[in-house]
């Protein structure tokens, strides 16, 4: 007998879905930041047009268009990223956080075809698992897409297309769509793709705490891979960090690729010259100046290159090139006990060397070591709390005066 007909299943197609730019006029956003560099940053977004600017502890909220958050992409060096709310609300149990992401019409955001990755973060929150939350979104995510679609979004968690953060409080849950992508401190020019040890908003950040806008010649003693020079070469030069990479925000189905081309035109346009006898940097690796000579050309061009110079010598050997200026450098920290005995042991000849040539300077390092400036027989006139990333540091500033500051002071009063 023969078998009835089976019937062929329907076939899941992918709904269109037409592109639908945010209907808010003012869009709330939150720049994460090294822990140390708010202030810094809140003038930084300040200055691109921010409004109610709010700092917290690692981070800046504000609110403005939704283009601000684009131009903030492209324009700040502190921020390590700029995150778009997209929802906020209370919560008591997962469930809640879970109906508060199905309210947002991802959808009409990004395509199935783009990989995501959830992140969860809290401060006091009564929830056990973050990891259940962050589950509960995803879910959240992916049932508003195939309502909606027939499809799903797949995850991602090296190299997500979309990162969304998921922050909670005691009783409030606050979901933000990732601008950048990658983290804003990989600006694109290391073309070898090795990290730095330091990061290059921190680096950026130090020299705008320091009121370092390329009116004084900075040294940098101890120059690595050139973090430093580099952040200081696009500040003096109003060269955008961002412009050598691309953005997350680019994927989304409402971005307009014009209005982008015309802020990226704007910025080239913008960039000036940098001055002769301004930027000096310096290491006792020769393979260091390489790489260093290798990431300012990617930026500034081999032709600017020659108006930056570049030595191989020890630190202590080093003779001022100007009569006064900025220096800011990252030494060695000394992470075995057998480093950190030959670093003491090195501090007082870095010292007589500050003593010797800076006079007029103001001198500044990071390190991890808290008793470098004894080691250096100096007391810092300031000392800023600053994360390299995990590593808490500190950021000493030494003003180096001709002879001392009480002979100063008596040769000024009458």
């Amino acid at each position: 007998m023969p078998l009835p007909k089976q019937s062929s299943p329907p076939q899941r197609t992918t709904i269109a879905v037409k592109a639908k730019a945010p209907t808010k006029s003012i869009d709330r956003f939150f720049a994460p930041c090294p822990r140390g560099l708010e202030q810094v940053l809140a003038d930084e977004l300040a200055s691109l047009g921010a409004d109610h600017i709010s700092m917290t502890d690692g981070g800046v909220g504000f609110s403005g268009a939704f283009e601000l958050g684009q131009r903030a992409c492209l324009w700040s060096r502190v921020a390590s990223r700029v995150l778009w709310q997209v929802a906020d609300g209370e919560y008591r149990v997962e469930d809640d956080i879970y109906r508060l992401a199905r309210t947002v019409d991802w959808p009409h955001m990004f395509a199935a075809h783009h990989t995501i990755r959830v992140e969860t973060n809290a401060i006091r929150s009564p929830l056990k698992s973050l990891d259940f939350v962050t589950l509960k979104v995803k879910d959240a995510i992916v049932d508003k897409f195939r309502v909606a679609m027939n499809s799903r979004p797949s995850v991602d968690t090296s190299m997500p297309d979309m990162r969304i953060f998921v922050f909670l409080t005691e009783y409030r849950a606050t979901i933000y769509l990732d601008l950048a992508g990658e983290a804003l401190f990989k600006r694109g020019y290391r073309r070898e793709g090795l990290a730095a040890p330091l990061r290059e908003n921190l680096a950026a950040g130090m020299l705008l705490l320091k009121g370092w806008k390329g009116d004084r010649p900075l040294l940098d003693a101890m120059c690595g891979s050139g973090t430093i020079l580099t952040e200081a070469a696009m500040i003096a030069m109003k060269i955008a960090p961002g412009l050598q990479r691309t953005f997350s925000f680019e994927k989304l189905r409402f971005f307009n690729a014009s209005q982008f081309k015309y802020l990226r035109d704007e910025s080239r346009e913008n960039i000036g010259q940098l001055a002769r006898e301004l930027i000096y940097g310096n290491d006792i690796n020769p393979a260091a100046i390489d790489t260093t000579s290798r990431h300012l050309q990617n930026v500034v061009g081999s032709e600017t290159l020659k108006r930056i110079s570049l030595t191989n010598l020890r630190a202590e050997a080093i003779t001022r090139p100007a009569e006064t200026g900025l220096v800011l450098s990252n030494p060695p920290y000394g992470e075995r006990m057998e480093e950190l005995a030959d670093l003491r042991a090195w501090y007082p000849a870095l010292g007589a060397w500050m003593k010797r040539e800076l006079s007029g300077w103001t001198v500044c390092f990071i390190t991890a070591d808290r008793d470098m400036p004894s080691g250096l027989g100096f007391k810092p006139g300031k000392k800023t709390p600053l994360y390299n990333g995990a590593l808490d540091c500190r950021l000493f500033e030494f003003q180096m005066y001709a002879g001392s500051k009480r002979t100063d002071r008596e040769q000024r009063e009458p």
